[in-house]
């Protein structure tokens, strides 16, 4: 039977170049363990959206009910909801880590500049999907998050109202907008991230994965042609991978059953209370792994050139996710590895993390006036990572790069 498939689709051969034969450097850490991992939930919110799907009515009027009688009545339907919620924070933690990864070891350097578009394409979706999702429970964070955001929409010159009107599908936050996210969220999205993913994978399988010290495996090959420092990932990584899954399954399922609400993190106390147009919230914040760029947007107070404000702030929090697809042409250093990158490389890379976490926690508090100044302060470190690279990485000295991996 085999051989017959074999014949017409090379089903073997495929198996053998992607999975179990695929050359992996020897000298990959836990670092690399997390794109093994994003997988694993991708698969598992795939699976349990499906799930809740079956029992959500997308309408303004139903869609919190309908939640509630997932979490009552469906059999361990409160299961697979925290699960999948549970399941949305791990991915973000999960592509937070395997973008650092990527950045302090350059995976995205010259031959890797697709594979790391394609990671950066998505995030993107990734944060298309995690926002529409947050809206379909029908809550007051949900009502008032896509109010706020939405309208960031109508700050754009010129178009921004009717696109604002466009995608609500009317002049204000209902029925049809829900109709329309849970569209996006369950039917477009997935399908482009799905798309997407596979082709990161692909072409990370062509090129061939980058390794800790940033060295080109590939010039040193034995007399099949396979490099010298290069292991099968069947079953030398993938006994990692399974490990690693194990671990990461022990901290994942106590959340899911000891702690689902993650402290208002994973899932907000004020959005159990249904949409109410008429009630803002006090203090409306996004989901935890959106707030950095909140805080960006919250930091521009101020207009210019006849811009708003508002339209400002949009346009510093859309390049903060954007300026993460520069950074192949960005970075003039000789060498990949922060192991052999200079002083000024490694300080510019901890202001990067640093301004991060600080802005991720100024996004989720109430705005002051000593709190706008940190969060200005820090959105020009966090820039400054990027925007000054091209001078840093050209002016500091490197330490020389081994041929083969060191062992």
């Amino acid at each position: 039977m085999l051989q017959w498939i074999n014949s017409r689709f090379p089903i073997t051969d495929l198996v053998e170049r992607h999975l179990s034969k695929y050359p992996a450097p020897t000298n990959l850490n836990f670092w690399y363990l997390f794109g093994f991992l994003l997988i694993i939930v991708l698969v598992m919110q795939i699976l349990t959206g499906l799930w809740l799907m079956m029992n959500y009515t997308n309408t303004a009027e139903e869609a919190f009910s309908s939640v509630e009688y997932i979490m009552r009545d469906v059999e361990y339907g409160w299961l697979l909801r925290y699960l999948h919620a549970a399941g949305a924070s791990a991915f973000f933690v999960l592509i937070y880590l395997h973008m650092f990864r990527g950045m302090m070891y350059g995976s995205y350097q010259k031959p890797r500049e697709l594979i790391w578009l394609g990671g950066w394409v998505t995030y993107v979706l990734l944060c298309a999907e995690g926002f529409t999702g947050y809206v379909l429970p029908w809550g007051q964070m949900s009502f008032w998050a896509a109010q706020v955001i939405i309208s960031l929409l109508g700050s754009i010159p010129f178009i921004g109202e009717d696109l604002a009107t466009w995608v609500r599908g009317d002049y204000l936050i209902s029925g049809i907008t829900l109709s329309r996210l849970f569209a996006f969220h369950v039917v477009l999205l997935p399908i482009m991230l799905i798309a997407v993913v596979f082709f990161h994978i692909l072409a990370l399988h062509e090129i061939g994965s980058n390794n800790p010290d940033g060295i080109d495996i590939k010039k040193h090959v034995d007399d099949d042609g396979v490099p010298l420092d290069s292991k099968p990932f069947y079953p030398y990584d993938i006994t990692h991978d399974v490990y690693a899954l194990g671990v990461f399954l022990i901290f994942f399922c106590a959340i899911v059953f000891f702690f689902p609400g993650g402290g208002g993190y994973i899932l907000e106390t004020v959005n159990f209370e249904p949409a109410n147009p008429l009630s803002t919230p006090e203090h409306i914040v996004p989901s935890w792994y959106y707030t950095p760029y909140y805080a960006m947007l919250r930091a521009v107070d101020f207009s210019l050139f006849g811009l708003t404000a508002k339209f400002l702030g949009f346009v510093t929090m859309a390049a903060g996710i954007a300026i993460f697809a520069a950074l192949p042409w960005l970075d003039r250093s000789p060498v990949k590895s922060i192991r052999y990158k200079g002083i000024y490389s490694k300080i510019f890379l901890a202001g990067f993390v640093v301004s991060f976490f600080v802005l991720g926690y100024l996004g989720l508090v109430p705005p002051t006036e000593i709190k706008n100044i940190l969060a200005k302060v820090f959105t020009i470190i966090y820039f400054s990572y990027f925007l000054l690279m091209p001078i840093y990485t050209r002016l500091e000295k490197c330490k020389p790069v081994p041929e083969r991996v060191p062992t």
